[in-house]
């Protein structure tokens, strides 16, 4: 399949040197170890809930809802041919911040259409899991509490801001393998900005994803703390963020405040758990990287780095073609309707429905 007008798709054939500048970043097995250590929590039962709806289009629509742990519920959306049978190939869909599973819908329609059994779940402290229903006004308020939780001894009890979620879709796949129409074996994750960010972790922590497409959210925290280039995705919280600097008495934050933003937060984000150190963990799985060339909230260069160090994994893997980054020229933080449908072939691809 060609690339879509005015997108660059690179496709990563490693030379000998460039498997040497990356091997400082090749990923452990014990950063995985440690990520699912620090998202854990006790197992409850699923408690699963379920209502059918009435067809519409051609496709079946299931509400549906589970416990992830003690205190939360996912509540989430099935969609599927209308007269399916068998076993069908999965993706889950991730929103970003102050999104909701709604709003993955026409996403969803594209991939039902095309033989897959399509998902969507509110993230924490978004959609039906707030009191107001949208925006992301709690979910703000969730991190400024775990900036406030992270200052203690025992650090804070929640991880809002991308972790939570990512314990969330594990559970999502526990459900999902119970279900008669689900192959657990073809099970594919994407997500945008926020969601894309909490699909490379997924993918990286659960080896039950199959198939993974991050989109405008793969980068390297490092790089642009040590570059000076943190303030788009900090933008996405800028509520929770200017409160904790306030009280923390800092009246310009710098990356050094950051730093320790993220230490309390996301501990780990700009570190063991960075881009770099995560994304190679998915290799060998079919994993496509989805950017433009202008995102402030991901930008170019600390993309590169993860994507290389992903790159000499699945050299050393033997699996080049099974790694894809595709570039969108003259795009600042979005997804084009031809990197959308780039996605979805890319499912149809490896997936096979």
């Amino acid at each position: 399949m060609k690339p879509a007008p005015f997108a660059r798709t690179v496709r990563f054939v490693l030379s000998f040197a460039a498997v040497l500048s990356a091997s400082t970043t090749i990923a452990r097995a014990d950063s995985r170890e440690a990520f699912l250590k620090l998202i854990d929590r006790p197992k409850v039962d699923l408690a699963v809930k379920l209502e059918d709806r009435e067809p519409h289009d051609g496709l079946a629509e299931i509400r549906f809802s589970f416990a992830a742990d003690a205190q939360q519920r996912v509540p989430g959306i099935i969609l599927k041919p209308q007269h399916a049978t068998g076993r069908l190939p999965v993706v889950i869909t991730l929103h970003g911040t102050g999104g909701t599973k709604e709003g993955m819908q026409p996403l969803m329609h594209d991939l039902a259409a095309r033989g897959f059994l399509a998902v969507a779940i509110d993230a924490r402290y978004h959609g039906a899991r707030t009191k107001a229903g949208k925006g992301s006004v709690e979910y703000q308020q969730a991190i400024l509490r775990a900036w406030r939780e992270g200052a203690s001894a025992g650090g804070a009890r929640e991880h809002p801001f991308y972790y939570d979620t990512v314990w969330d879709v594990m559970r999502l796949v526990d459900y999902l393998q119970t279900r008669d129409d689900v192959d657990a074996s073809r099970i594919g994750l994407i997500g945008i900005s926020k969601g894309g960010i909490e699909t490379y972790l997924t993918a990286a922590a659960d080896p039950r994803i199959a198939v993974a497409v991050p989109c405008i959210g793969v980068q390297s925290f490092a790089w642009e703390l040590q570059h000076d280039d943190w303030k788009g995705r900090i933008g996405t919280i800028q509520t929770a963020f200017d409160d904790a600097a306030k009280e923390a008495g800092v009246a310009h934050p710098d990356a050094a405040f950051v730093q320790a933003f993220y230490n309390r937060v996301v501990p780990g984000i700009a570190g063991e758990f960075d881009g770099p150190a995560m994304l190679p963990l998915i290799a060998p799985r079919p994993l496509l990287v989805i950017n433009g060339d202008s995102d402030a909230h991901t930008p170019l260069p600390s993309v590169k780095l993860a994507t290389d160090a992903a790159a000499t994994a699945y050299h050393a893997a033997r699996a080049d073609d099974h790694l894809v980054l595709r570039i969108e020229e003259k795009t600042a933080h979005k997804v084009t309707p031809e990197s959308q449908k780039e996605a979805v072939e890319w499912f149809v691809r490896w997936l096979k429905p």
